[in-house]
Parts: structure tokens; sequence; C-alpha cells
């Protein structure tokens, strides 16, 4: 009984979900073809009355006085092609890639003649983030995600492996998350937990269908050894008055084992050029292995770059859950991060600083540091 009561609301939470991202796109196609006729000038008006009063944020964010540097794009490590013969670690990471995109150029030629004009590719993340509190005390998570794209194949199939949670969270995520659960507390370094999130493989379509209102990706692949899956990613963007944007992106996953899983990931960022900008990301999760219903997450924060590839932000958390019609605020607090490049263009390092409660643990606001070393190949 219990388990048809799930279904149901899963069924219930997709409908509304795919309701409202149709929805959303068919404001936006109507609001673009409202541009090409008579009434362009007051449509334009009323869209800009509608979302003037999120104008008054940044401009309250704008008059506050502030220390920090300008924004800046200058290098602040040299290239990796100038690095790549310097050292072990430079011959290391160029060895593995180009060893990794002669791997990619082997598989391509299995499926037919490749054009060496455009060649297979293949990216490569290596990360390991590293976790501290007084509570759960201090954890190590190493993570691996790679991409081989198989151009041969219509230009839209490619190889993905490794943590495939990596890919659940929006682009350009800021915090450092893991929505894999932990199944052992006690230890630094839990090596099955490990094998079991980074052994995902799976072949991903992307860009189903040019007639499709938003992109579209299909992976069907198996993961944590056993659990033979198929996911869909849809996702698009808009571009709204007074320099607003946003960005929404829904997933669902269908594993023999984990069975449902849904994700809500939305976005909505006042950038102008030249200037730090203003942020929101949430994200909604249904899960069937999860504890509670659904599980939601939001952080609003002013992102600075003071270099190449530099990120500073600054922000409130919230987050919580619905369960058995109990919608909870579990936890909130103020946070911090930093992410650069160290020493090289291709090796990373990120810094967070947390300060959040937990309700449901009966733990006040304490203090959290997270840090994540990551290498590009």
């Amino acid at each position: 009984m219990y388990k048809d009561k799930i279904r149901l609301f899963s069924k219930q939470y997709s409908a509304l979900l795919l309701g409202c991202f149709f929805s959303a796109y068919s404001c936006a196609q109507n609001t673009d073809d409202a541009t090409s006729n008579a009434n362009t000038e007051v449509s334009a008006s009323l869209n800009q009355n509608h979302l003037g009063w999120l104008s008054y944020i940044p401009k309250i964010i704008d008059a506050t006085p502030t220390i920090l540097p300008e924004q800046s794009n200058l290098p602040f490590v040299p290239t990796t092609t100038e690095t790549e013969d310097l050292t072990w670690a430079d011959h290391t990471q160029k060895s593995i890639r180009n060893w990794a995109d002669q791997t990619a150029i082997k598989m391509d030629h299995w499926f037919g003649d490749s054009n060496p004009d455009k060649p297979a590719t293949a990216t490569l993340r290596i990360l390991a983030d590293n976790s501290w509190n007084k509570y759960d005390h201090y954890e190590i998570q190493p993570r691996i995600r790679g991409k081989i794209r198989l151009p041969t194949l219509e230009k839209r199939l490619s190889v993905v492996f490794g943590d495939d949670s990596l890919d659940n969270e929006i682009y350009n995520n800021i915090a450092i998350t893991n929505e894999n659960t932990d199944t052992a507390t006690n230890k630094n370094i839990d090596r099955k937990q490990i094998k079991d999130d980074n052994s995902s493989i799976a072949l991903r379509w992307s860009q189903m269908s040019k007639k499709l209102p938003f992109d579209v990706d299909a992976d069907l692949g198996i993961r944590s050894g056993s659990d033979i899956y198929a996911r869909l990613k849809a996702e698009k963007d808009w571009t709204l008055s007074n320099n607003f944007s946003f960005h929404a992106e829904q997933i669902y996953r269908y594993g023999i084992k984990s069975e449902n899983y849904l994700r809500t990931n939305l976005e909505l960022t006042h950038a102008r050029p030249n200037q730090a900008f203003l942020s929101s990301q949430f994200n909604l999760t249904y899960a069937d292995e999860q504890e509670d219903h659904l599980t939601w997450d939001n952080r609003i924060y002013r992102q600075h770059q003071f270099f190449q590839n530099n990120r500073f932000n600054y922000g409130i958390y919230t987050g919580g859950y619905y369960n058995d019609s109990d919608l909870r605020l579990n936890s909130w607090g103020p946070f911090i991060s930093w992410r650069q490049p160290l020493w090289r263009e291709w090796f990373f390092v990120q810094g967070d600083l947390n300060y959040f409660n937990d309700h449901r643990e009966d733990r006040s606001n304490f203090v959290s540091a997270l840090v994540r070393l990551e290498a590009l190949f």
C-alpha cells in the first residue's frame, strides 16, 4: 500500500514538473512571437513591470560599500601548453590526457571511419573531496567523472563513466556537494562506497531532436555495479529583462534496483557585463531510495571573479524536506566559497566554509569545512 502511494506520488510529481516545464516554454515562446507584432512595446513593458520588484535587490547590493577588488579575467597561472613539459606532474597530466584522447579515437574506429579533422576526444575529472565538522569528523571521498565523445556515431553519442551523481548537479554548481548517502560515518575512507559511487558507465545520446523545445540527453547504462538504468535530462535557458536570466533542468532516472529518481534544478541570475552577479540555485529531489518524500536545497549568493577561472561566493543556504505531510526547514546558515587554479591551469582547489544547523540531528549552527582538489585531463 505504501509503495503504491509512493508510485502515485511520483507520477503526480512528474506530471506537475513536466507541466511547469512546458508552460514555461510556452510562455517564453509566446513572448518571442509577440515581439514580431505591433504590440511588442506593450509586451516588453509588461514584462519589465512584472520583474521590476526583482531589480530592487541588485540595486540595494550595488549601493552597499565594498572593499573587494574589481572584476578581472586576467590569467593567474600559465597555460597548459606552456607547462606540459616542465615537471613530472605536467608530464603525467599530458600522458593521461593523450592516452584518453587516443582511447577515444580507437573506440570511434569501432563504429566506422573517423574524420581526421574532427577526431574523437575525451575529458576526465579526478576529484578528492575532503570534509570536516565536529560531529562527523574528517572524511575524504575520491570521485571521478569522464566523457568520451564519438563523432562517428552521428556526432551525438558519447560514453560517460564515473560518479554519475556529479551530472545531477546544476551546471556551475557553486558548492561542494555529494548526494550519495554515507553508509559508514565512522570511517575516514569507505572503500566500498567509493567503488560503488564511481562505477557508473553509460551510453549518452545528446540533442535527441532539434524539434523539441529544450535540450535533451538520454543515458542507458549501469551504476553501482549492478543497477541497470535509463536516464533523461531536459534543460533550457531563458533571457529575461533587466539583465535577468533563468535556467531550468529536469532529470528523471529509473534503475532496476534504485527505481525512481527525479530532480529539478532551477537558477535565477542577475548579471551585468564585467560586474559581480547575484544568483539563486534551487534543487528539488524525489527518490525511492531516500528517507523523505522530497528534499530541497537553495543557495542565494553573490559571485565575484578576481582573475581567470577564479570564483568567490558568499550567501545564505536553506534546505529541508517534505515527509508525511510535514514540510520542514531543516537547515540554514551563511556560507563562503573560494575556487581557483593552483600552480597550473589544469589543477584546481576549492574551499567551502559553512555555518549551518541541522534540526533533524538536533544540531545548532556549527562550522563545517570542505576542500576539493580537482585535476582536469
